[in-house]
């Protein structure tokens, strides 16, 4: 990121990747079509697919949040040039693993190649999450003008660097794994996405989340997304308010914005609950239900506080 003037110029290695993964995009959607080739029960080209979707997202925004940096915007752009750094070369052993050698990426252990693969993937996206652990913390110290931008910011990034912190506890061995070490034997593949049942299993469309199982996946999934998410909805108050009144104050706007966080901040303890349980995403029991209704009231009654919450002074005259 440079500043010129007012102007602010993105930060231009996290917008290469994200060009880059536009780009690997639309290759991995032409082998979806043109290469029949299956992995782990799955079209080989759809996992390089959604990656470079998450990926590219992600790096936009990561962009775009150290533009807002005021303060540490030096450090920011250090940051998400490991960042860039990191992720890239990540992207790039995944579809040399996956689509040019066919092979498994995470987990692997089966070749001196595929674990060489595997550990240095590990390694990218451990720097990925630590430089984004750290922008979060350059975020606590910045003052942007609107309050429910300033909370969304900062509890986006916190939740997203918790999602990302998430994918550790797919790497121990599971069960079977553990019991095929107890007995001497090495197993191939050492960790895995899906919790009580086998990867590759019965899982929904596209997104291939276990019907049958606990998944990993899936509050990894949503923790990452929480640094758009809760922007978006501070931006959306925003807009709401040239309609609504009660969304002019903006001390209205980020209590609403922290309701949200604490909900999403719910949401993303009990997906990773459910999933632990080996409770498949799809059949809920009582428990994870009656908690999901519980978040549900938190959010509710927060909300109508936040709605009802006296404006300060200042802002009646």
């Amino acid at each position: 990121m440079v500043d010129k003037g007012s102007r602010t110029v993105l930060h231009r290695p996290l917008m290469i990747l994200a060009a880059a993964m536009a780009v690997l995009g639309v290759i991995a959607l032409g082998g979806l079509v043109f290469d029949d080739r299956s992995l782990v029960n799955a079209p080989i080209w759809l996992k390089p697919l959604k990656f470079t979707i998450s990926v590219g997202l992600y790096a936009v925004t990561l962009a775009w949040l150290i533009g807002q940096l005021a303060r540490g915007k030096r450090v920011g752009w250090w940051l998400g040039t490991v960042f860039a750094v990191g992720l890239g070369m990540d992207m790039a052993l995944l579809f040399w693993q996956i689509a040019v050698r066919g092979r498994t990426l995470h987990f692997n252990q089966e070749t001196p190649v595929d674990q060489w693969i595997n550990n240095m993937v590990a390694n990218g996206a451990f720097t990925g999450w630590g430089a984004s652990a750290a922008i979060a913390v350059l975020l606590l110290f910045q003052r942007l003008p609107d309050r429910a931008m300033n909370s969304a910011l900062r509890a986006g990034a916190a939740l997203s660097v918790a999602g990302i912190g998430i994918a550790l506890l797919m790497f121990g061995p599971n069960e079977q794994q553990k019991a095929q070490f107890r007995s001497g034997e090495r197993p191939s593949i050492v960790g895995a996405h899906a919790v009580g049942v086998p990867d590759g299993g019965p899982g929904l469309p596209v997104l291939g989340w276990s019907t049958v199982g606990g998944d990993m996946r899936i509050p990894h999934f949503f923790g990452i997304h929480a640094i758009q998410v809760l922007p978006l909805v501070a931006f959306g108050l925003l807009k709401l308010s040239r309609r609504y009144p009660v969304l002019e104050s903006d001390f209205v706007r980020r209590n609403l914005v922290r309701t949200a966080s604490v909900g999403f901040a719910g949401l993303l303890v009990l997906l990773t609950w459910q999933a632990q349980r080996g409770q498949s995403i799809v059949h809920p029991d009582f428990w994870t239900l009656a908690a999901g209704a519980g978040i549900i009231a938190v959010v509710a009654a927060g909300s109508a506080l936040s709605l009802r919450a006296p404006r300060p002074m200042h802002q009646l005259t």
